[in-house]
C-alpha cells in the first residue's frame, strides 16, 4: 500500500522499497495551461554543476542513462526512470520539478501529485493542489537526496519568477541571456540596398528582373573584411535611374523620426522590430505628433516635460509606489507568505518559529504559552518535572514550565518579540539559560548544571545543559554574537546567554574591600571567564537581564 506524504515528509528509500530502479511519475494540469516537467541532478552545494544532469525534453537521459525522460504514460503528464545505484557520486541530490511554459499561476492547477513505482508497484505518493500555491510558476515537487543513504522528500516548494529564477537558483545560466538581443540588428547594415530592381535584395525582397547593370559595388561582401566606409553609401548612376521601373508602386516615403535630419536621396533601411521589405509608416497629420519606432517610449506631448523624476515613456497615471509585482491584496501581504523549506524547524522571521510536528517522529517540548498558531490535529499536553525536578528548579531558579505538542501538523512558536535562533545538536553538548530556551526536542536530554563560584550571591551559577541529537531553540534580546573562546574571554553572567558545554568556566569578581571603602563602584562586580580549547564559543545578546 503506498504511503500519503504530506508537503515536508521526508523517509528512507530502503524504508519504502528495497528496490532501488524506480519509477516516477508526475501528474499536473490546469484548464489551457502547458507544463515543463524536468530533473535537476545536484552536487553536494546543491548546484547543477554538470549541465549534463539537467533532464528535460531537450536532454532526455543522463550520460550513464541512470536517470531517464519516459514521457507521458500511465495516466501520468510526465514520468522518469531513476536507477539509484548507477547514479555517480558527484550527484547527491534529484529535484524534479514543473513550470509553466506561457502566462499562468501555480494556483491554477488541479489536484496533482508526484508518486514512485518500484516493481509495478507504488509506494509512495504525495498528494497536491493549486490552493497550496499563489503567484508561482516553478515548483520543486520532490527530491531524491543522499544522506548516508538515498532518502525521498516531499517538497511543494515554489518560484515566482518560472524556469529562470528555477535555474539560478540552482547555479545554472538561461541560455536566453547569454546572446544579446541587438545581434541580429547589427548585421543588417551590411546588408542594406536601396529600393530598387538592379539586384535582389539579400534579406529576401521579391526578385527583380536581370538588367544589364552589373551589381552594385555595396552588396554583401565576399571576404570577410567590410568594404571602405566612405564607399557605403555611394550610389552610381544606376541607381538614380531604378526607380523609373519598380516592381510594385511604392508609396511615398515617410519623414525621418523626430529629432532626425531628412536624408534626400536615401534609401529607406528598416527601423529596429521593423519587417525588411515594407514601407515606412505613413506620415502624421500636420500638427499631430509623429508616432515612436517600434519598441521606443513615446515622446512627451509639444510643450510637456515628463515629471521630475520620472524618466520618459513611463505610463502616467499609475499610482507611485505600487510595487513591481503588481496592485492588491495577494502582492501586499506577498513579503509575509509562510516560509516551507522542508525542514523540521523552519524560521519564518527573526522573531517568529514553525516546527512541524509531522517529522522527526517525536514530539517537542515549548515554553507554556509560547504557541500563537498551529494547523493539523496536534495535541498540547502539560509537561510535569515531578517533584524532585520542581524542587531543583525553585532551588536554583533553572524551572522551566514546559507544554507537550504533539501529533501531525505544524507549530508557530514565539515569545514577547524575542529574536529565535534554533541550534541543531549532533551528539555534542550546549549549555543556556533556562530563561533563554523557547523550544526543543523531546529527544534531547536536559539537566541543570552548576558552575562553582565564590563571587556568585549563594555560592554558585546554575545553567541548563542540553546534550543528543535534535534541536534546541533559543532567544535573544536583539542580534546576538558568537565569539570564540580565549584565555582572555569574558562575559557578563547577565548578558551571555549560551556557550559550549566543553568550555571551562571560572567566576571573576570584581569587587575589593578597599574598594568597598568609597561610595559607589563601576557595576560590573561579576564575570565570568571562559576557557577551552578551539572550536568552544559563547553567544553572548546586547542585553543584560
Amino acid at each position: 500500500m503506498a504511503r500519503e506524504f504530506q508537503r515536508g515528509h521526508k523517509a528512507k528509500i530502503s524504508d519504502l522499497t528495497p528496490g532501488t530502479d524506480l519509477y516516477v511519475g508526475v501528474q499536473i494540469a490546469a484548464p489551457g495551461l502547458t507544463f515543463d516537467i524536468s530533473c535537476f541532478g545536484l552536487d553536494a552545494h546543491e548546484q547543477l554543476s554538470d549541465d549534463r544532469y539537467f533532464i528535460f525534453f531537450n536532454q532526455p537521459k543522463s550520460p550513464e542513462e541512470s536517470i531517464q525522460l519516459l514521457g507521458a504514460q500511465s495516466g501520468d503528464t510526465e514520468s522518469f526512470r531513476v536507477t539509484l545505484d548507477r547514479i555517480p557520486a558527484a550527484i547527491q541530490k534529484l529535484s524534479f520539478t514543473a513550470t509553466l511554459d506561457g502566462s499562468g499561476q501555480m494556483s491554477q492547477i488541479g489536484p496533482g501529485y508526484i508518486r514512485i513505482v518500484a516493481g509495478g508497484e507504488e509506494v509512495v505518493r504525495y498528494a497536491f493542489t493549486g490552493s497550496e500555491f499563489t503567484t508561482e510558476r516553478a515548483v520543486m515537487l520532490g527530491d531524491f537526496y543522499l544522506k548516508d543513504v538515498w532518502r525521498f522528500a516531499a517538497v511543494g516548494q515554489g518560484f515566482d519568477g518560472g524556469l529562470d529564477a528555477l535555474l539560478k537558483n540552482f547555479g545554472g545560466e538561461v541560455a536566453e541571456e547569454e546572446a544579446p538581443p541587438a545581434a541580429a540588428p547589427a548585421a543588417v547594415p551590411g546588408f542594406a540596398p536601396p529600393a530598387q530592381a538592379v539586384a535582389p535584395p539579400a534579406f529576401g525582397a521579391p526578385p527583380a528582373a536581370p538588367a544589364p547593370q552589373p551589381a552594385p559595388a555595396f552588396g554583401a561582401p565576399s571576404a570577410p573584411t567590410p568594404p571602405p566606409a566612405p564607399q557605403q553609401p555611394m550610389h552610381a548612376a544606376p541607381t538614380i535611374a531604378a526607380p523609373l521601373a519598380p516592381q510594385t508602386p511604392q508609396a511615398p516615403q515617410a519623414p525621418s523620426p523626430y529629432g532626425q535630419p531628412q536624408q534626400p536621396h536615401q534609401p529607406h533601411q528598416p527601423q529596429w522590430g521593423q519587417v525588411p521589405g515594407q514601407g515606412a509608416p505613413p506620415a502624421a497629420p500636420f500638427g499631430q505628433q509623429a508616432p515612436a519606432p517600434y519598441g521606443q517610449p513615446a515622446p512627451a506631448p509639444y510643450g510637456q516635460q515628463p515629471p521630475v523624476g520620472m524618466p520618459p515613456g513611463v505610463p502616467q497615471g499609475v499610482p507611485q509606489g505600487v510595487p513591481a509585482t503588481g496592485a492588491g491584496l495577494q502582492a501586499a501581504l506577498q513579503p509575509y507568505k509562510e516560509t516551507a523549506t522542508g525542514q523540521r524547524w523552519t524560521p519564518q522571521n527573526q522573531q517568529l518559529m514553525r516546527v512541524d510536528l509531522t517529522m522527526g517522529g517525536s514530539g517537542v517540548l515549548a515554553r507554556q504559552g509560547s504557541m500563537v498558531m498551529y494547523q493539523g490535529k496536534v495535541d498540547f499536553g502539560y509537561k510535569s518535572a515531578g517533584f524532585v525536578g520542581r524542587a531543583v528548579g525553585n532551588a536554583t531558579g533553572q524551572e522551566m514550565q514546559l507544554m507537550r505538542c504533539t501529533g501531525r501538523g505544524q507549530v508557530f512558536l514565539a515569545e514577547e518579540g524575542s529574536h529565535l535562533h534554533p541550534i541543531e545538536l549532533q551528539g555534542d553538548a550546549i549549555c543556556v539559560s533556562a530563561e533563554s530556551v523557547l523550544a526543543f526536542d523531546e529527544s534531547l536530554q536536559y539537566e541543570v548544571r552548576r558552575v562553582e563560584g565564590h563571587g556568585i550571591p549563594g555560592g554558585a551559577l546554575f545553567t541548563m545543559q542540553f546534550q543528543g541529537t535534535g534541536t534546541v531553540i533559543v532567544k535573544t534580546h536583539g542580534t546576538p554574537v558568537v565569539l570564540p573562546v580565549t584565555p582572555t574571554t569574558f562575559a557578563d553572567c547577565n548578558a551571555v546567554v549560551a556557550w559550549s558545554a566543553a568550555s571551562q568556566v571560572i567566576v571573576s569578581s570584581q569587587v575589593r574591600l578597599r574598594r568597598n571603602a568609597y561610595p559607589g563602584h563601576s557595576g560590573e562586580t561579576v564575570n565570568l571567564q571562559f576557557r577551552g580549547a578551539p572550536g568552544n564559543f559563547i553567544v553572548v545578546q546586547p542585553y543584560e537581564v
